[in-house]
């Protein structure tokens, strides 16, 4: 039986201690020993350096790392110095790498630690019947614990009393407005978290009124504990780039290493001198590689991070940029996400209207009265700092204030025209509350509260069409509360319920919300357009859940929405039939909402999830891609995330995902760009020594086109800008590669390209030279320039000229860098360190025009449509 189903006696008996005096220091002593400290499990850490190595298990890596050795080999034997700057560059790049990793990692690690200092606070205990200050750590089932506004709960327990007590829940439940307890409340049947009234849960804070408790359960038993055990087991899985990117690097380990095997074995076999082929199969091996690509991929995220923190999303992991980008279900909290998280009034009912009013800041003049009076009963602030509106005290009260204060309605200045001259406080049993004032002379009682009370104690108004209104706001998901006043003769000596609060003249209703934001039905809507399902999930009630999504437009017709405890009753099989029907999840536990990012992520679905409480950190974690709010959320919940809303906006997340996919396109180009170069490198080795048992280009010119002519205008690339219409389509699939929808074989065939290039470069330079370092040169000069040429093709499926030739500044600046570095080698007296030659005016003019043709080529391409028909870029 769960413990809010037991009775009191049977709970204190149970473990076996007492309400008046509590547990003996004896007790205390074996309970410890039994139960150990009321603490969360600190997980083992692993050290800097454990981190540091674990970023080398990388198979990317791993290759780089030898293709460095290489490299070094390569350089060593050649005896130039330039040529170190190739394994130096590459050794750079790995050690950068790694360093981001540690970084990243050990900011991940703060979710389970600030989870534990949420945990650790001082708590009032009754020890052999003395009360005395303890540290949280030390408390056991069995203690007894005093508990007041402003304290914060230290472990589980169940009420043995309470008075007008309220606990704020929101990290738990995600339930904005606070939780009225009470001790009296019994329940036969399993109930969620949130209704448990006669519980409270650890790390919760007191907003309102006192109460005891028994301790229950303490440290990981607790339901923070529950969360802490989901945050510590759940491991963070890899984004769908670096599974690409490690399985592109096998790909390209597998095919260096047979194309060294091979041009080693036909080398041989023609009598060519072991060291020379020794140095062209390392030199081929290191040109199959993209040694950049990890460093270019790392400066292109980095780039749009800072993209995204104008956007109010700050990236904690790099790659999380990407998976938003592949996003295709956004999992949304609902309280200050999609909505203001913000009590407000909506509507008003004066007694003897006919029809509700819209609140507004110019109200008739009965709704101003009736904001007067709700106001006068109101403990609730509202004042104004720096232009900005600060809200103090319970929600619906300071909705309440505020609605009159935007009518000219002051609090404070209401008070000083009528005093309170005595109070009844809020009780959970009366639902009400009720203030005294001096009106004019005349002493009034108003009552503020609940309308089925209200209702019983009036006996003046229309209560019939009263109850009809608030059926109707209640409907609409509306938090109702009632008005009503008398007058008395004298303010009574001792205030008593039975006798302030009857004979009342019903005034009106308020009816109030926590509305959606403005801009986030545009969001919903860009969202379905770009085929990503938006589903809210939520700690709030089914009711007032279903009425905001039906105003968002997540809650569609056909669509579900469950609780919680549906979704516990329904079997895997169940539950994945009706999955994909289902937009909204009320009353949800962190278990829960695990479940739900877990069945998406078995459809194969990119999961983004966001959350702003304890509650919502094992979720964020599982999911794809985990959003945390910056301005609600809890420090637990931003260490578990990827990403950090700091406008708790869900619209920012839609931009997010826009900025993600053209992220995305641009690596797809930066890969594009540099495999296409790599693979003519490759070819052009390869099929030379097939034909001719030449080489048609020196290990340190492989180099030096690598480091130049690849790199810069790849890093330039990947800073294109994103192209309209990207969030017109539908996200891919999450098994969809890199060299999906015909990619891979439009960057094989601009290898061949390449090669083919080259090649007719390097037999044309060899029969008008008649040197073979005259061929080299004319390769040399035409593979590297046609790879610039190339960087602009890869801008966009659409013609260069439509976009714009030049449009693109840093490629602009790259091409000019590339162009003058290959200028200073080929044109002054350093070429003879490349064992390069001069060449006649007429070849250097051929140069220039073979170096042209990847741009006839790829209009042609784009022209017919093909580019953009396999998926391209």
């Amino acid at each position: 039986m769960a413990v809010y189903n037991e009775k009191k006696e049977e709970i204190l008996e149970r473990l076996k201690t007492d309400e008046v005096q509590g547990l003996t220091e004896e007790q205390v002593a074996k309970k410890t020993e039994l139960f150990g400290k009321n603490q969360l499990r600190e997980k083992k850490k692993v050290t800097i350096w454990e981190r540091f190595f674990n970023q080398f298990k990388d198979v990317m890596i791993l290759i780089l790392l030898a293709a460095a050795a290489i490299s070094f080999g390569v350089a060593v034997a050649e005896g130039h110095s330039s040529a170190f700057f190739e394994p130096l560059l590459i050794l750079l790049i790995v050690f950068l790498n790694a360093l981001m990793g540690v970084i990243q990692e050990s900011k991940a690690e703060q979710a389970l630690e600030a989870l534990m200092e949420m945990s650790a606070v001082q708590a009032r205990v009754i020890r052999s019947g003395q009360e005395q200050v303890v540290d949280s750590v030390h408390l056991v089932p069995g203690d007894m614990v005093k508990i007041e506004a402003g304290d914060f709960v230290p472990a589980d327990g169940r009420l043995l009393q309470s008075s007008s007590l309220k606990v704020d829940e929101s990290a738990l439940t995600g339930e904005s407005v606070p939780v009225e307890k009470d001790h009296r409340a019994e329940f036969d049947e399993e109930i969620p978290v949130g209704d448990r009234e006669n519980m409270v849960f650890s790390g919760c804070g007191v907003t309102y009124g006192t109460g005891l408790m028994v301790v229950t359960t303490t440290g990981m038993d607790t339901q923070m504990g529950s969360i802490a055990g989901l945050l510590e087991s759940e491991e963070q899985g890899n984004t769908p780039l670096q599974d690409k990117l490690a399985q592109l690097g096998k790909y390209l380990g597998i095919v260096a290493i047979a194309a060294c095997a091979v041009v080693f074995v036909i080398g041989a076999i023609s009598g060519l001198p072991l060291m020379a082929l020794f140095m062209t199969a390392v030199s081929l091996a290191v040109s199959a590689i993209p040694e950049g690509l990890p460093a270019i991929v790392t400066i292109v995220l980095s780039i749009g991070v800072q993209r995204m923190v104008k956007r109010n999303a700050i990236i904690r992991r790099l790659p999380a940029v990407e998976t938003l980008g592949s996003a295709s279900i956004i999992c949304s909290d609902k309280t200050g996400t999609l909505t203001q998280n913000k009590m407000t009034l909506m509507k008003a009912y004066v007694d003897g209207m006919e029809d509700l009013e819209n609140i507004s800041d110019h109200n008739s003049d009965d709704t101003r009265k009736l904001l007067t009076y709700a106001t006068l009963c109101s403990e609730g602030s509202v004042s104004v700092e720096d232009g900005e509106e600060k809200q103090m005290g319970d929600p619906t009260e300071t909705a309440i204030v505020l609605a009159a204060r935007h009518n000219g309605i002051v609090k404070e200045k209401l008070l000083e025209k009528y005093p309170r001259l005595a109070t009844l406080p809020f009780d959970s049993d009366r639902k009400m509350m009720s203030s005294i004032h001096d009106m004019d002379g005349e002493i009034i009682v108003i009552v503020k509260g609940a309308m089925d009370e209200l209702s019983k104690r009036s006996i003046e108004g229309d209560l019939e069409k009263a109850a009809l209104e608030n059926e109707n706001m209640s409907r609409n998901a509306l938090r109702v509360l009632g008005v009503a006043y008398k007058r008395i003769d004298k303010v009574p000596e001792t205030l008593e319920s039975e006798d302030l609060e009857k004979d009342l003249i019903f005034m009106g209703l308020v009816g109030m919300i926590d509305p959606p934001r403005p801009e986030a039905k545009e969001a919903v809507k860009i969202c379905r357009s770009a085929g990503i399902k938006p589903v809210m999930i939520t700690g709030d009630h089914v009711i007032t859940a279903s009425a905001i999504a039906k105003q968002l437009d997540i809650l569609q017709d056909g669509d579900d929405a469950i609780t919680g405890l549906e979704l516990d009753r329904m079997s895997e099989e169940e539950f994945d039939q009706r999955l994909q029907k289902i937009s909204v999840y009320a009353r949800v536990s962190p278990e829960n909402k695990i479940r739900i990012v877990r069945a998406w992520q078995r459809y194969n679905q990119v999961v983004a999830m966001t959350g702003d409480g304890v509650n919502d950190a094992p979720a964020l974690k599982a999911a794809d891609i985990g959003c945390a709010m910056g301005i609600t959320g809890t420090e637990v919940a931003k260490g578990a995330a990827d990403m950090i809303l700091t406008d708790d906006n869900f619209a920012t997340i839609v931009e997010a995902v826009r900025e993600g996919r053209g992220i995305y396109e641009n690596i797809k180009k930066v890969v594009g760009f540099l495999l296409g170069t790599n693979i003519g490198e490759l070819l052009t080795v390869f099929l030379a020594m097939l034909i001719w048992q030449r080489t048609p280009l020196l290990s340190m010119q492989l180099l030096w086109i690598n480091l130049v002519t690849d790199s810069f205008p790849a890093i330039a690339l990947g800073m294109e800008n994103i192209e309209p219409g990207i969030m017109d389509k539908k996200p891919k699939s999450k098994e969809e590669g890199i060299f999906a929808n015909g990619y891979g074989l439009q960057i094989l065939l601009q290898g061949t390209m390449f090669a083919i290039l080259t090649l007719s470069a390097f037999y044309l330079g060899y029969e008008q030279t008649d040197e073979l370092a005259g061929g080299q040169t004319m390769a040399f000069i035409v593979l590297a320039m046609s790879q610039v040429v190339q960087s602009f093709n890869m801008r966009s499926a659409r013609s260069l000229f439509k976009i714009g030739p030049f449009t693109n500044s840093k490629l602009n600046l790259a091409t000019f860098t590339s162009t003058a570095l290959m200028a200073l080698v080929v044109f002054t007296p350093v070429s003879v360190a490349f064992g390069l030659i001069t060449l006649s005016t007429n070849l250097y003019l051929i140069a220039l025009g073979l170096a042209l043709v990847p741009l006839v080529v790829m209009e042609i391409a784009k022209a017919s449509g093909w580019v953009k028909h396999h998926g391209g870029v």
